[in-house]
């Protein structure tokens, strides 16, 4: 084995670092990256990782993946299927848990070492806290809950208020001057009220779409861009970057074009009124699977589409509880928009992610594609 203690280079089993700035760049990175073997010992790790796991390269030199993670953990499974299929996967939602290091949510991406058969590039990504893709599937359940007290104040609630509303209607009849004042704000907060548990009441559809099928993720991306420079965004720069050759998103069209109605117009209040700019953009991540938890078979969600805008970002003690119901930055916001997204996003069998800083904010959705016959997902 080659020695990586000092100063880190790799001559013999990583050709690539034999610039000798390359330990430096790689030490350099705020993400944990690890070199696998192909017997499964570490053949290298940078400064990130040594803190992630906190030990040193001397420790770790000598060891096993195995002895730095437990030997049920899908890392080793994403390191198998790399070695085998010699293609580049990700993990999303990957929990890294033991007693030297406590519960870490990670994202794992792995590569095969170019030009060589066995050695596998692992790097780590620790997800946000709002980004994390575990919380993206825990939305599901949580929206249960809003489902269940949506229906109890539909039926409780707005019925009781239409009656209060018709009183005070039949007494502005008979009141003049200042008085009408007080009927009228009876009946607006009455109106607002009632506004507020018909949005709720959008949660409270089957989880179950109907009429999911291939849909052509540009169509719904240029009809959502054609509402949004007509009315709410004409002050906005779209700059759009699609990848023509995606295949069909396996949804239902209506409640994608809510989705991301829903986030432009987030973004459209959110730049400013000059300078404001949001960038559309398409992709398709090969290997992009998602281990639900609890869940035996990874899921596959190669069709991205990212939201990214310059307004000035989310705060930092909101950014992670952004999905979670009646959580606004928007002055006179209900806090119902993002989680009725996410609630659509799982619906239609994808997550939603979120990175955000000043000027950059940035919402990416992972959908499945739609099967087509003898189509064989790798």
């Amino acid at each position: 084995m080659a020695d990586f203690a000092n100063p880190r280079s790799a001559e013999a089993d990583l050709p690539e670092l034999n610039n000798p700035d390359g330990a430096a760049i790689l030490n350099a990175l705020p993400d944990p990256v690890l070199v696998i073997g192909a017997n499964d010992h570490i053949l290298y790790a940078n400064n990130a990782a040594e803190q992630l796991f906190r030990v040193s390269w001397a420790y770790m030199c000598e060891r096993s993946l195995t002895d730095l993670i437990p030997q049920d953990s899908p890392v080793l499974l994403l390191v198998e299927r790399v070695r085998r299929s010699e293609s580049s996967m990700s993990q999303h939602g990957v929990r890294l848990e033991t007693p030297r290091i406590g519960e870490h949510l990670v994202r794992v991406d792995g590569a095969p070492m170019a030009g060589q058969s066995g050695p596998v590039v692992l790097t780590i990504k620790e997800q946000s806290i709002a980004g994390k893709i575990d919380r993206s599937l825990t939305h599901r359940d949580s929206t249960r809950s809003i489902s269940a007290m949506a229906a109890l104040l539909a039926h409780e609630i707005k019925n009781p208020l239409s009656g209060v509303r018709g009183a005070a209607q039949l007494l502005e009849q008979s009141l003049s001057g200042d008085d009408t004042q007080l009927t009228r704000l009876i009946i607006e907060e009455t109106d607002r009220v009632v506004a507020l548990i018909d949005r709720m009441e959008a949660f409270t559809g089957d989880t179950e779409l109907d009429n999911r099928g291939p849909v052509n993720i540009h169509e719904v991306l240029e009809r959502v861009l054609a509402v949004g420079k007509a009315g709410f965004a004409k002050h906005v720069r779209f700059i759009e970057q699609y990848d023509p050759s995606l295949p069909p998103v396996h949804g239902n069209r209506d409640r994608l074009i809510q989705v991301f109605l829903n986030l432009v117009k987030n973004a459209a209040e959110a730049v400013p009124e000059a300078g404001g700019e949001i960038t559309v953009m398409t992709a398709y991540q090969h290997g992009v699977r998602l281990q639900a938890p609890g869940g035996d078979i990874p899921m596959q969600l190669p069709l991205v589409v990212t939201i990214q805008d310059n307004g000035p970002g989310i705060p930092d003690d909101l950014r992670r509880h952004i999905f979670d119901p009646f959580v606004t930055t928007k002055k006179g916001g209900t806090g119902l928009g993002l989680p009725l997204v996410a609630k659509l996003v799982g619906d239609n069998g994808g997550v939603i992610d979120l990175d955000s800083r000043p000027r950059r904010t940035v919402f990416r959705i992972m959908l499945p594609i739609a099967r087509e016959e003898g189509r064989n997902e790798q």
